[in-house]
């Protein structure tokens, strides 16, 4: 096959295919509209987020047979006209569901145990042990919402914390050893920690908002390393401000760039924004939380071994 790469992975991506015979093309710096001129030359694309793949550039794509997402999500990809144009949708979940899960587990450690707020204050020269005073994850109730690879990579590694694991999911009948099946109303009256794990879509736009957060039990902390759009930020501020929200972790945010590249795209940024930078229960991370030294690898050999075995 020709195969157009539009994004930089692990060099393990171009070489496994050249071993496996294919040709590899590889435009890091062209525009889309560039890009859409000669798509009609190659036989797989793959890309991670840089551009949209909509319907007209797969109609451009007269010989598309592979998309390769060295990701998990696919909300960059029209997957439902891909696959009414014959075009196969490749994505990697696997590839970093570990750091992800990890990432997850250290922003819990770190609201949990005030980490952060501990080192800010002995910069300052405050030594106070009490307002220091933390949680521990032991005998916690953990609500996961989306039990896909994410999820299930979280609730495997809290087992070894022996807090309680509960999820909801759309897909019924998934549970496993590591984590009880429920419903959303149990997610909100027994959870104590919440960690989302769901794709972008019309089901999961802005499905943290007032409302879910209200209708919580107990109060509780907030993580989100799934996409930004889950969470409605004025809403998230609010709860945290009341105290029902006891603290948060996002990788992602609501005003990321399309591509995931930034928050800082213009010249001001919303005040919810600036809240959340400046809130001593916040942590917030540039959308890494499956980016690592590691993932970058296994990301790309998923991707491989998968048009390897078609």
């Amino acid at each position: 096959m020709k195969i157009l790469h539009v994004d930089k992975n692990h060099s393990l991506l171009i070489d496994g295919l050249k071993f496996s015979g294919h040709e590899n093309i590889e435009l890091y710096l062209e525009s889309k509209s560039e890009i859409l001129k000669i798509i009609h030359d190659f036989d797989a694309l793959i890309i991670r987020s840089r551009f949209p793949i909509d319907k007209e550039f797969i109609t451009a794509a007269k010989n598309l047979k592979i998309i390769g997402r060295v990701g998990s999500g696919l909300e960059n990809i029209d997957v439902d006209f891909a696959k009414k144009s014959g075009i196969k949708i490749l994505s990697a979940p696997e590839g970093n569901r570990a750091a992800v899960g990890e990432h997850v587990i250290g922003m819990i450690l770190c609201l949990m145990n005030k980490t952060i707020l501990s080192h800010k204050n002995i910069q300052n020269g405050i030594w106070d042990r009490e307002i220091s005073r933390g949680y521990e994850i032991e005998n916690k109730i953990i609500g996961i919402i989306g039990y896909g690879n994410m999820g299930k990579s979280l609730a495997k590694k809290l087992k070894g914390f022996n807090a309680k694991v509960i999820f909801y999911d759309i897909k019924k009948n998934i549970a496993d050893q590591n984590a009880e099946q429920v419903d959303v109303l149990r997610i909100k009256n027994e959870a104590q920690v919440l960690s989302l794990h769901v794709p972008q879509t019309l089901l999961t736009l802005g499905m943290i908002n007032l409302n879910f957060i209200s209708e919580m039990k107990n109060p509780f902390w907030l993580i989100n390393t799934s996409r930004g759009s889950a969470v409605v930020t004025e809403d998230l501020v609010n709860g945290l401000k009341s105290g029902k929200i006891l603290g948060a972790g996002l990788d992602v945010l609501e005003y990321e760039s399309s591509s995931f590249n930034s928050i800082f795209k213009d010249k001001s940024i919303p005040k919810s924004i600036e809240y959340l930078i400046n809130s001593e229960n916040v942590i917030l991370s540039p959308h890494v939380a499956g980016w690592t030294v590691e993932s970058y690898k296994k990301l790309s050999k998923v991707i491989l071994d998968k048009i390897n075995q078609l």
